[in-house]
């Protein structure tokens, strides 16, 4: 029993792991928003938001796929 719940505490941990760089890529939105230096005259802002969420996103792929292969090895 205490092997199961050890078990499912740490798959829990590890999902909240891997959505770490995803949220904050998504607060460094809110936080830019928030304080004003995100306005709809900045430039590049396009490409600067699919670069820090691409860079979020696919920093918890490369997490999530660590954590995969170490399942498998």
């Amino acid at each position: 029993m205490l092997t199961t719940l050890k078990s499912k505490a740490w798959r829990a941990c590890r999902i909240v792991i891997v959505f770490v760089p995803w949220l904050a890529s998504m607060y460094i939105f809110y936080w830019l928003d928030s304080s004003g230096a995100w306005t709809s005259e900045t430039p590049h802002r396009g490409k600067i938001s699919v670069a820090l969420l691409s860079a979020g996103m696919g920093l918890s792929f490369l997490i999530y796929m660590a954590f995969q292969r170490r399942n498998c090895a």
